[in-house]
């Protein structure tokens, strides 16, 4: 049992590893956000059909309820992935990043209300630790400080991350998890795509190998190992130990747009990921 734990446990850090690289991908690609979105999802759609067809993957949605959940929940993840993008824009990927992560403790206290999860006490002196760290990146509120405005568009896409997760959860039960990101980003490749028809899609031209990057070792691959993790953890316990993507992140982008971290994106950063131990610790005796 511990093997097995130890297994999903080690794929779900490798899924954190690739998604981890939204946040330098994203503040780099110089496109139009919702552009950036489109191509991202067209592309890793083509690639998971493919991938579902070579697997004879069954891509059947069995009712007319997760047809629906398959439609809302695709909603939110495109809600989520544009707000992010934005928090990352206006900002920088150590605070846009760190801010999206309050989305565990978001999604502690939303669980319990869509999925038979039993709500935990230590959830609360959780979130209290995550908004402590909030508070310590940005310690001075002003709307007009673009590193703020960042932190409310990361807080934004969180809570739309955790209602797609929650989501994700109850349809990953009956269905595979591959198929269920399928379907979610054929979803946001069709609402998405009028945006071709009035934006600048001129930049694909040079930014097409990061989008490439993006949309596989990010989207499709990172993403979906996520989506198949929810069989073996609570999304509360999925979504914390995955906040290790902000460590990355920041490293990653250290290395490829030289972006130096402050001391308060430090200590903040620091409590935010300090849950990440605590319920590493607490999921493995469960």
């Amino acid at each position: 049992m511990n093997n097995q734990h130890s297994k999903h446990l080690l794929l779900l850090l490798l899924a954190t590893l690739f998604i981890s690289t939204s946040g330098a991908l994203g503040r780099y690609i110089d496109m139009p956000i919702p552009v950036i979105i489109w191509w991202r999802s067209i592309i890793a759609a083509i690639l998971l059909y493919a991938f579902c067809r070579y697997k004879k993957i069954n891509l059947k949605i069995k009712s007319k309820k997760e047809i629906a959940l398959s439609i809302i929940s695709a909603l939110f993840l495109a809600t989520h992935w544009i707000t992010y993008f934005y928090a990352l824009k206006l900002s920088n990927v150590a605070i846009g990043m760190l801010s999206l992560f309050i989305y565990p403790i978001i999604t502690a206290f939303l669980e319990p209300l869509f999925i038979k999860v039993k709500f935990d006490a230590i959830y609360i002196l959780l979130g209290v630790m995550v908004l402590i760290g909030i508070y310590i990146l940005a310690p001075e509120f002003n709307l007009e400080s673009t590193h703020v405005k960042g932190i409310l568009y990361g807080l934004a896409s969180a809570l739309f991350y955790a209602l797609r997760n929650i989501i994700s959860k109850q349809l990953v039960t009956n269905n595979n998890g591959t198929s269920i990101m399928l379907y979610q980003i054929g979803i946001i490749s069709i609402v998405l795509s009028p945006v071709l028809f009035f934006m600048d899609t001129s930049g694909i031209s040079t930014q097409f190998p990061y989008v490439i990057i993006l949309a596989v070792v990010t989207t499709a691959v990172g993403h979906t190992m996520l989506v198949n993790s929810l069989k073996h953890f609570t999304v509360s316990t999925a979504s914390i130990i995955s906040s290790t993507q902000p460590i990355l992140g920041i490293v990653i982008a250290f290395f490829f747009l030289n972006e130096i971290p402050t001391w308060n994106t430090f200590f903040g950063g620091l409590i935010i990921l300090s849950t990440v131990v605590i319920e590493s610790i607490r999921s493995k005796k469960t």
